[in-house]
C-alpha cells in the first residue's frame, strides 16, 4: 500500500511537527525533520500493509531525524551570539561595538557588509557566490551601510 504524498502531508504534518519539536526543541528544525520525513516517503520503494503501519513508519523516521539533528556536531558545538562575542579580542571598544551593530543587521544585509569588509570580498565576487546581480549587491551594501550609519549615530548621540 502506498498512499499519495499530498493526503499523507495533509493528515501528519501537525502530529509530525509535535513528535520533532518535542525531541529538537527548535521550530526551524522540526520543520527540517518533518520535510525529510516526507522525502524519504517518498523516494522509499517500501510497500506498507496499512494505514496504521505508514503512521508508525513515519513517527519512527521522524524520531530518527530528530534525534539525528539532536546528536549532529553542528548542535552539540552552537554557541549563542553573546558567548562568541567574550572570546573575540578587539583592539578599541569602537570595534566591538562595530562588531555587535554589524551582527544586529538583518540577514541578507549582515551577509554582505561581512563578505565586503570583513573578508575583502569584490562586489562580483559576492554576487557569484550569493547568485545575485551585482546592482543587488551594491543595494545591499548601500542599505546595509544606512542601517549601521543610524544605529550608530543613535549610540554615538546617546554617549553625549
Amino acid at each position: 500500500m502506498k498512499q499519495s504524498i499530498n493526503a499523507l502531508v495533509q493528515r501528519y504534518r501537525d502530529n509530525l511537527f509535535a513528535v520533532a519539536f518535542n525531541i529538537c526543541k527548535n521550530a526551524a528544525d522540526a520543520d527540517d525533520v518533518v520535510q525529510e520525513t516526507f522525502l524519504q516517503y517518498y523516494v522509499t520503494g517500501k510497500n506498507f500493509e496499512n494505514e496504521q503501519h505508514i503512521r508508525a513508519w513515519l513517527i519512527r523516521v521522524a524520531i530518527n531525524r530528530a534525534k539525528n539533528i539532536n546528536h549532529s556536531f553542528w548542535r552539540e558545538h552552537k554557541m549563542p551570539l553573546e558567548d562568541y562575542m567574550e572570546t573575540l579580542v578587539f583592539e578599541t571598544p569602537e570595534d566591538e561595538t562595530l562588531f555587535e551593530t554589524v551582527m544586529g543587521l538583518p540577514e541578507k544585509y549582515r551577509i554582505v557588509i561581512h563578505l565586503y569588509y570583513y573578508e575583502d570580498y569584490s562586489v562580483h565576487e559576492i554576487a557569484s557566490a550569493l547568485k545575485l546581480t551585482e546592482s543587488n549587491v551594491k543595494v545591499r551594501l548601500a542599505r546595509g551601510r544606512g542601517m549601521l550609519r543610524d544605529a550608530l549615530k543613535e549610540e554615538w548621540d546617546n554617549d553625549e
